[in-house]
C-alpha cells in the first residue's frame, strides 16, 4: 500500500462487510454507514460456490465457514411425478470441489467477528446523498460526513445511490416474481448434501437447501423457499395457510415432514428481486460493489459469491493503484468481465423457472437434462454453477492450494455422512 486512505463503506451486508475487512486489514481508515439501527442478516440461506469460497479462504475464514455450513455436492430438481429436470454435481468439474449451504445469520456473524471492531460502524445512519467529486456524504438527518478519499456504495439490490453515477444504469427493474422463505429444522431429511427443488412448469417452484447451523443455534436447518408472483403475496396471505399447505404436501409428499413445521404466515418472509445492469460502476471517488452494482435474479445463486469477489477485486485494485480513478477502472473492468455473462444467463433462465410461460417450461424439462450430459455443455454449466465462468468461453482460475484445502474440508464430512447412513 502506497498511501493510507480514508474510506466510507455504505451498507453492511456481505459486500460491505467483506470490503471493510479487507481494506482495514490493509491499514486504511474505514467508516461504515448502515441505515438499520441494529445491523443483522437479511434472508434465510444461500449457496456458497467455489468462487466465493476461494475469497473466504484467502481471508482465512474457510475453517470458520466449515464449522457452521453444510457441504453441498449436488443440485437436483424434478417434477411432482419425479421426472428429473436438473442434476448437476460439482464432482464433474473437480472431485475435490463442492459448495456450502449456509445461513445468512452465520455468515453475517462470521464476517462481523472477522472485522474485529476495526472500522467505525455508524449504525442507524441512512446515507441519502453522495458528492462523488469531493467524497462527501449527507445522511437522512442532514448531517455531513467526510470528505473521504473513496466511497464504496454497497447498499444492496434496491440501491438508492447507484443513480449518483450519471448515465451508468443500463437496466434497473424489479422482477415480477418473488419468493417466500424461512428456515426449517433438517431433522431426518435424507438429502443432507443436496439442494433439492421441485417444479410445476415454471409457475411453481419449491426448494430445500441444507444450510447447517449458526452461532447460538446448533440445530441443523434447511432453507425453504416457494416461488410466486409479487402480485400474489397479499392473496396468498388472505387465503390462509391451509390451502397452501395442502398444495405443498400434494406436490412434494416426500418432504411433508419438513412442511409440518410451517404453521403460521409470520414464519415466512417475502423476497423481491431486481435486475440492475450498470454500464459504469464508478464516478469521481464513488464506486459500487455487490448487488448495488449488479443485482440479478437468484436463479443462479451467485449474489453472495459475487459480493465477495467484488470486495477482493476492489482491495487488490486499491492495493496496486491507490484510491484514484485508475484503480476504480481496473476494478470495474475485471468484475464486469466476470459478472456480465451471469447477468445474461440469469435474465434468460429466470422465465424458464419463474413465469407463466408453460411452453418454455416444457422445453426446459426436455432439453436441460440432455444439454447437461453433453461434454461441452456440461462443462459450461458446471462452470456457471460454480461461479468460475469468465466470459462466454473462459474460466476463472482457482488456486491449486484452495482446491486442496477444499478436499481436506470435504473428506471428514463425507466419511461421517456415509458412516451414519
Amino acid at each position: 500500500m502506497t498511501e493510507r486512505l480514508r474510506i466510507a463503506v455504505i451498507g453492511y451486508g456481505t459486500a460491505g462487510q467483506a470490503v471493510s475487512i479487507l481494506l482495514t486489514r490493509d491499514g486504511h481508515e474505514v467508516e461504515i454507514f448502515e441505515r438499520v439501527p441494529a445491523p443483522g442478516p437479511v434472508g434465510a440461506g444461500f449457496l456458497l460456490q467455489p468462487s466465493g469460497l476461494q475469497v473466504l479462504w484467502q481471508m482465512g475464514l474457510l475453517d470458520a465457514v466449515r464449522a457452521h455450513a453444510a457441504p453441498v455436492h449436488r443440485l437436483y430438481g424434478d417434477t411432482p411425478c419425479e421426472r428429473a429436470v436438473m442434476d448437476m454435481r460439482y464432482g464433474g468439474l473437480d472431485a475435490r470441489l463442492h459448495g456450502f449451504g449456509m445461513q445468512r445469520g452465520a455468515l453475517f456473524s462470521l464476517l462481523d467477528d472477522a472485522r474485529g471492531g476495526l472500522g467505525l460502524l455508524h449504525a442507524g445512519t441512512a446515507i441519502t446523498e453522495v458528492d462523488a467529486v469531493h467524497g462527501r456524504l449527507r445522511d437522512s438527518e442532514g448531517r455531513a460526513h467526510g470528505p473521504f478519499d473513496l466511497v464504496v456504495a454497497a447498499d444492496g439490490a434496491a440501491s438508492t445511490l447507484r443513480g449518483t453515477i450519471a448515465g451508468g444504469a443500463g437496466l434497473d427493474r424489479v422482477y415480477p416474481w418473488g419468493a417466500l422463505w424461512c428456515l426449517l429444522p433438517a431433522e431426518d431429511w435424507p438429502h443432507v448434501q443436496e439442494l433439492r427443488q421441485r417444479y410445476v412448469a415454471a409457475r411453481k417452484m419449491i426448494g430445500l437447501l441444507p444450510v447447517g447451523t449458526r452461532p447460538g443455534d446448533d440445530t441443523p436447518r434447511l432453507s425453504f423457499f416457494w416461488s410466486l408472483p409479487r402480485a400474489d403475496f397479499e392473496r396468498w396471505q388472505a387465503d390462509g395457510m391451509t390451502p397452501w399447505l395442502d398444495e405443498l404436501h400434494a406436490l412434494w409428499p416426500q418432504a411433508s415432514a419438513r412442511f409440518a413445521h410451517l404453521r403460521d404466515a409470520g414464519q415466512l418472509a417475502r423476497a423481491v428481486y431486481r435486475d440492475a445492469v450498470m454500464t459504469r460502476w464508478h464516478q469521481g471517488r464513488m464506486v459500487l460493489a455487490g448487488d448495488a452494482a449488479h443485482a440479478m435474479s437468484p436463479q443462479l445463486g451467485q449474489g453472495v459469491n459475487m459480493a465477495l469477489l467484488d470486495a477482493l477485486a476492489l482491495r487488490d485494485a486499491v492495493r496496486t493503484h491507490g484510491g484514484g480513478a485508475e484503480a476504480l477502472q481496473v476494478y470495474q473492468a475485471q468484475r464486469r468481465a466476470h459478472v456480465a455473462v451471469y447477468q445474461r444467463w440469469s435474465r434468460w433462465l429466470t422465465p424458464l423457472f419463474q413465469s407463466d410461460r408453460d411452453a418454455w417450461a416444457k422445453a426446459r424439462d426436455v432439453l436441460l437434462g440432455p444439454m447437461g450430459r453433453l461434454p461441452g455443455g456440461r462443462g459450461h454449466m458446471l462452470r456457471v454453477l460454480s461461479g468460475t465462468q469468465q466470459g462466454w468461453f473462459g474460466s476463472l482460475a482457482l488456486d491449486p492450494d484452495f482446491i486442496e484445502a477444499m478436499a481436506m474440508v470435504a473428506t471428514p464430512r463425507i466419511r461421517t455422512s456415509t458412516a451414519s447412513a
